[in-house]
């Protein structure tokens, strides 16, 4: 099999994305439409409970090139928001009741304007997330980030495949753990991941394989005691995310055959408690050109909003957005498996 590392846009098209999810689950006896899925539990159309975070991808450039990523982010892109699509971001949240902005990419923190932006947010006294892969923090460009965003109160979520070396580096990079653990403790040094200090750690599981994520709160137990024992290191929560069949893991469930069992593991799967909890009924989210989406994983597949809401930021208008209908396809049967998934973990 081909190394995913080394492919560089692997199905890249958003279109062929899609025809190959549709496609290979056609042969699939369980095989049912999401919308009527969700036609069965009341829920179609879906629509928003009301927008509550503001969730923007400031780029897909990224120092990593990890093989679960439905982002295809890498060093190698050149897509980054510009400072006029971020005061776009601005004047929308300006006069709104959202509270919370996190900030995704790539690694956002690479954006040139990233901190110019959260001081702007911050000005705001709105709540600010960044997701972080953890290494970024470990090079002289960004190694003052740490204590800037301490000084902001952001909140930082960051991805930690696992709490071991061997899983982490074999999804991730060698030497992905060992960096990873050092920031850790910078950041539990300038009180992250310490109740007492309010300044909130949490940490992001992936599957490696083909399946889906074990129980959180198990997991989480094991994270804290493991990281404790052999680090002493301290974080708030942890989030399991189930891999979406989207970009380089669509290309290694093709590649290894898994494709067709996997569909059918998250359509069996279907959970009516998790589709009621899905991120998307209650977020927005925000394309490195201004383009409004769904949710990030809609935004992977150039699924814009639609149904009369805008579908860029400079039109912004929360009164369409929060009365919308989602855009849906079959890799949404993704965030309603099992627990659920969404970008802060499990939905039930």
């Amino acid at each position: 099999m081909k190394s995913l590392i080394a492919q560089s846009h692997p199905l890249s098209d958003p279109k062929a994305q899609l025809d190959v999810i549709n496609n290979k689950t056609e042969k699939l006896k369980s095989l049912e439409k999401f919308e009527d899925k969700l036609e069965e539990i009341g829920l179609e159309p879906l629509k928003p409970t009301g927008i509550e975070i503001f969730q923007i991808n400031v780029g897909y450039m990224c120092n990593m090139t990890c093989k679960h990523c439905h982002v295809d982010a890498g060093p190698d892109r050149k897509e980054i928001m510009t400072k006029e699509t971020l005061q776009y971001c601005l004047d929308a949240l300006q006069d709104s009741d959202i509270e919370t902005v996190d900030l995704t990419g790539g690694a956002p923190e690479m954006n040139p304007h990233f901190r110019w932006f959260v001081d702007e947010v911050s000005k705001l006294g709105k709540h600010i997330i960044v997701r972080s892969n953890l290494t970024i923090l470990d090079t002289r460009k960004f190694e003052d980030l740490p204590q800037f965003m301490a000084d902001r109160g952001v909140e930082i979520t960051c991805s930690l495949p696992f709490y071991s070396k061997r899983r982490t580096d074999i999804q991730r990079g060698e030497g992905t753990y060992d960096k990873s653990m050092k920031v850790l403790k910078l950041l539990n040094s300038i009180g992250y991941g310490k109740e007492e200090t309010g300044l909130r750690l949490n940490l992001v599981y992936n599957p490696v394989g083909a399946f889906l994520p074990p129980n959180q709160e198990e997991l989480q137990q094991q994270y804290k005691e493991r990281l404790w024992n052999d680090h002493e290191i301290v974080f708030n929560d942890l989030y399991t995310i189930t891999n979406l069949p989207i970009s380089r893991y669509l290309t290694f469930l093709v590649e290894s055959g898994n494709l067709e069992d996997y569909m059918e593991k998250l359509i069996t799967a279907f959970n009516p408690g998790a589709a009621q909890g899905v991120m998307c009924r209650n977020t927005i989210s925000i394309g490195w050109d201004g383009t409004l989406y769904d949710c990030d994983f809609n935004q992977m597949l150039q699924m814009k909003t639609n149904h009369g809401a805008p579908d860029h930021i400079k039109d912004w208008d929360l009164d369409k957005l929060n009365n919308r209908e989602i855009v849906v396809d079959q890799h949404c049967y993704g965030c309603t498996a099992g627990m659920g998934s969404s970008c802060g973990g499990a939905t039930v």
